[in-house]
């Protein structure tokens, strides 16, 4: 099973738990320009790393079994976060450290230790180790030498255990396929990236807007989190491969918890992502979001819960974008395709049609906006050195290729620079920036009245409109059901005969990634953008994914399980007299189209 986990329209990581940056004003000052070109020397480290390759790789290659591949990434880290919670500071901090990972394959690129027999996974590299923020040459390389020993035992180890049993497992053809792939190697130095920032400003700032939230009742807990994260990665492997780079992301976090009166837990949450400083949202803009967030919460504790149905729905720009991250995304992951234990949907579908002819789909990393928005999801090279690119993954609705790793597939050979992990795992093929493209456009005005054509002609009383979905998670493995469930957060009633949109709540978004795909009917004419992290066997990592609105004809959904706990039995503090505010579940809503 594949599972992501949460972050806003989507279910990409928990919200606070991520906390990448952001400011209102440019409080933050860089070392130089966001990824500044490769005019830059290069690290003191990388000629360690270097010199330590280059003597373990001599040694090392000439053993029984020999290691065939080595490669080293030191991640080197500064972050800072503020967190506040209903008025009151939470944390302040901010600290730097660098993170050492080793990768030895031993035996062939054919067959190494890292070939997956039957349902076992065998290991690919540890976990790391972290390594000194000082550019001491002789220390680094220490710290350098022990790990390589030890994962050069392992994969010793590893590749015993596979061929021995190899022979009694069986395969499929694409598990027959190389299990590393051979790459040009990259040379490129970058600027490394870092940030000064004044904590204090934030301090402020965090226990202001969440101080606000505290004037409505339906709001039992809010969290505003903001973070400044600079990185720099160094690259060497045996390849020739010699890469420096950095990145600096900011973001800032808006999170409200509220309970309706069956128990049923409601959150909403908002964030703001930025690279450059100048670029940070202003005092009104983040106020603009809070009273949104208030407003539908204030609804959605009062809102009817909708019964399990199925009938058209529209779903606008970033609830769609998510709907794609998780439908179709982590399907045309490379490595599953040719693992057996996953379900493999698209595997044999390659030239086959997979959506209606007028959607084409990309996930291009090398994309740093769409528009005003920053991607989330733009990365120069990937975690196993490799350069990203565009990969066309639809083309006019028909399936063309796979987002790939080094973990190479029979028909492709090559990785398109799309290994990616968190700090501490192993790289396996993951989604950047997935761009869903549309030549059946409509404005949203035309699209909701689509809506409630398709609506008369199905016969129903009413249609869907998702307007923010939470996140969600798709099973991909072959044990279970290939299906999919995504929580959507604010939902409305479309009626047919001209009714007013009533808000909804407490359902989930179910069915099957083949049948859901081909359901869609048009979209509207301008994408948004979804920013976030998306949890899977390689981690977190930071993603993104923007789809103009879609109309389906047919989307089925569920009953939310509820929460067995009543809301609190008295009011928060200060508002112990009754609101004289009308029920807003009651009266007519307003929403994004």
């Amino acid at each position: 099973m594949h599972k992501s986990t949460r972050i806003s329209a989507a279910m990409l990581v928990p919200a606070l738990a991520v906390a990448l940056a952001a400011t209102f004003q440019p409080v933050a000052t860089l070392a130089g320009p966001p990824d500044t070109p490769s005019t830059a020397k290069a690290s003191p480290l990388v000629a360690a790393m270097q010199g330590e390759l280059d003597r373990s790789f001599k040694v090392l290659g000439a053993q029984e079994p020999p290691a065939y591949f080595m490669g080293y990434t030191i991640t080197d880290t500064q972050r800072a976060e503020v967190s506040g919670s209903n008025g009151a500071l939470l944390s302040s901090s901010e600290n730097r450290n660098r993170w050492l990972q080793v990768s030895v394959r031993v035996g062939t690129n054919t067959l190494d230790n890292t070939h997956k027999v039957g349902e076992r996974q065998m290991p690919g590299g540890g976990p790391g180790s972290g390594v000194p923020v000082d550019n001491d040459e002789e220390v680094v390389r220490r710290a350098i030498w022990l790990e390589t020993d030890d994962q050069y035992r392992a994969a010793v180890e590893a590749l015993t255990k596979i061929r021995s049993s190899k022979e009694v497992k069986a395969d499929t053809a694409e598990g027959k396929a190389p299990d590393f792939s051979h790459e040009a190697p990259h040379k490129s130095f970058g600027g490394e990236v870092s940030f000064k920032l004044e904590r204090a400003p934030w301090e402020a700032k965090v226990r202001a807007y969440t101080k606000t939230f505290r004037e409505s009742p339906d709001i039992l807990n809010s969290i505003v989190t903001f973070s400044a994260l600079a990185q720099n990665s160094y690259q060497v492997n045996t390849e020739g491969t010699q890469l420096q780079f950095g990145q600096i992301r900011y973001r800032l976090e808006l999170f409200i918890q509220g309970k309706a009166s069956d128990g049923m837990n409601i959150e909403r949450y908002y964030n703001f992502d930025w690279v450059d400083p100048k670029d940070a949202p202003g005092d009104k803009e983040v106020a603009a979001a809070s009273a949104t967030l208030r407003k539908e919460m204030e609804g959605l504790v009062k809102a009817p819960l909708n019964e399990p149905s199925v009938g058209p729905a529209l779903l606008t720009g970033r609830a769609a974008a998510v709907f794609f991250h998780e439908v179709f995304g982590h399907r045309a992951e490379g490595h599953r395709q040719k693992d057996i234990t996953e379900g493999q949907t698209f595997a044999k579908k390659v030239g086959e049609p997979i959506l209606p002819d007028f959607l084409s789909i990309v996930d291009d990393a090398t994309m740093k906006k769409l528009g005003n928005e920053d991607l989330l999801g733009y990365y120069q090279f990937d975690d196993e050195g490799v350069n990203a690119e565009p990969v066309t993954l639809v083309d006019h609705g028909v399936l063309k290729t796979f987002e790939m790793s080094r973990s190479p597939l029979v028909e492709i050979p090559h990785s398109n620079g799309h290994g990616r992990r968190q700090l501490g795992a192993v790289p396996v093929s993951r989604q950047g920036n997935l761009i869903v493209k549309s030549n059946k456009t409509v404005t949203n005005a035309q699209l909701r009245a689509k809506l409630i054509e398709l609506v008369k002609a199905q016969n129903k009383q009413y249609g869907l409109l998702i307007d923010d979905i939470a996140g969600g998670f798709t099973f991909t493995g072959r044990g279970q059901p290939q299906a999919f469930q995504v929580q959507p957060l604010v939902v409305y009633k479309v009626y047919a005969d001209g009714r007013p949109r009533y808000r909804q709540s407490a359902i989930h978004i179910v069915g099957t990634p083949l049948a859901a795909l081909t359901k869609i009917v048009a979209t509207g004419d301008t994408p948004e953008v979804f920013n976030g992290y998306c949890g899977a066997e390689s981690g977190s990592v930071p993603v993104s994914a923007a789809a103009p609105a879609i109309l389906t004809s047919e989307l089925e959904v569920q009953k939310k399980q509820t929460d067995t706990d009543a809301p609190p039995i008295l009011p928060p503090p200060g508002h112990d007299l009754k609101s004289t505010k009308a029920d807003s579940a009651a009266a007519p809503t307003g929403g994004a189209l």
